[in-house]
């Protein structure tokens, strides 16, 4: 599991959080978040953690977990791209990291190669 792998031992806090406008497609074994207006259904959100990580070790998680995503900052056919977002949580709203689906994903998605994840959650 990439939790106990990557950040298990790593966290100061993990706090239920939800992104409003953004859902989850999938092919098989990994989740695709997307925001394009096209690809969200009415009232669209996604549920998951927000996960803060030991300030000593913030570097080298979010390496760690940028190379499990294959994410390479400004190459051009990254599956997934990091953005920060305002994700919600019950004590407001919070700045996030968050992995998006890739342009090329984007378009497997439109070309209905994905199915939606219609609860929001993986």
């Amino acid at each position: 599991m990439n939790y106990a792998r990557l950040l298990a031992g790593r966290t100061v806090s993990e706090t239920r959080a939800w992104l409003p406008d953004a859902a989850l497609y999938t092919a098989g074994p990994y989740p695709f978040l997307v925001r394009a207006a096209d690809l969200l259904p009415p009232n669209a959100t996604v549920f998951g953690e927000l996960i803060e990580i030991h300030p000593a070790r913030y570097q080298h998680v979010l390496e760690l977990l940028d190379e499990l995503e294959d994410y390479v900052p400004g190459r051009a056919n990254n599956l997934y791209e990091r953005v920060e977002l305002p994700v919600q949580t019950v004590d407001g709203t919070r700045p996030a990291w968050v992995y998006v689906a890739g342009a090329a994903v984007e378009l497997a998605i439109r070309r209905g190669e994905l199915r939606l994840i219609k609860s929001g959650e993986w």
